[in-house]
């Protein structure tokens, strides 16, 4: 049966792919954007930190996929009022997007918009990613392309990155899904590895030199704050580059091939198809 499923920050590496899958299935999608006077169908200028036009993105809809937009230190700001919506709207179902190991401190923005959505009365999914491996070709893809460096404070460990499609797919399957419902997630890829291995991926498929060197924590800030981002959530991505570093974004999990029926996305694979990013 079709569905109107609300996708927010369908803008997104997540959220777009998220628009994708639920096109590709038929169903009809609405998407939200943070820009303004926007007048296309079925695209509404809300307002994430106000509010406007929150009320009429939700009129009418079924499903719904919510995530905080990137940038924001205190997501519970931006996803409580979407979740409260969501209950006024009496939805089928509510997928929310979170982080791994945001169950791990009950005080966190992240953690408490996931127990507002466990207790709202709605069915729901809550998926935690663990990092994304798109993030080398989009948040740390600068040090790559002029310095053929991986810059990052997360010393040797291993992390079990996630392609973002996958992401999606799981989100858009579990939004339409109802056997499994009222469950969280831990998604992660199929094997977990340090930011060397990452750089001779990359090395691989693209015939140039990239080498991961370890920066300070500090220098890692100033990179964040030199490009304009919010002082509160620089300090958030320190704080949570600090847990990678200390070993503990590199479990694996199997819920991506428990829910997909199919492996994860391999990095190796995910490199070659984002090889065109990388070369100049």
């Amino acid at each position: 049966m079709k569905q109107n499923v609300l996708v927010i920050g369908a803008s997104g590496v997540v959220g777009s792919a998220v628009v994708k899958e639920l096109k590709k299935a038929g169903h009809a999608v609405r998407v939200t954007t943070s820009k303004k006077d926007n007048k296309q169908e079925n695209i509404y200028s809300v307002n994430v930190q106000t509010g406007e036009w929150l009320k009429e993105a939700f009129s009418g809809i079924d499903r719904a996929f919510l995530m905080s937009p990137g940038g924001y230190a205190d997501q519970f700001k931006i996803l409580s009022p979407l979740i409260q919506e969501a209950k006024k709207h009496n939805l089928k179902k509510v997928v929310l997007m979170s982080a791994m190991g945001a169950d791990a401190d009950p005080s966190s923005p992240l953690r408490r918009s996931e127990v507002e959505l466990e207790k709202s009365g709605l069915s729901y999914n809550i998926i935690r990613p663990n990092w994304f491996m798109q993030n080398f070709n989009t948040f740390w893809l600068q040090g790559i392309l002029e310095q053929n460096k991986i810059l990052l404070p997360a010393g040797t460990a291993k992390t079990s990155f996630i392609d973002a499609r996958d992401i999606a797919a799981v989100a858009a399957t579990l939004l339409l899904d109802e056997d499994k419902n009222n469950q969280a997630f831990n998604l992660t890829g199929s094997e977990a590895l340090d930011h060397s291995q990452v750089a001779n991926s990359i090395t691989e498929v693209t015939g140039r030199k990239i080498s991961y060197q370890e920066i300070s924590a500090d220098e890692f800030k100033k990179s964040l704050l030199a490009v304009g981002a919010p002082a509160d959530y620089v300090d958030f991505l320190v704080l949570i580059m600090g847990y990678l570093k200390a070993g503990y974004s590199s479990s694996v999990t199997t819920a991506v091939s428990d829910i997909l029926g199919r492996k994860p996305i391999a990095f190796q694979d995910y490199a070659r198809d984002m090889k065109n990013s990388w070369i100049k």
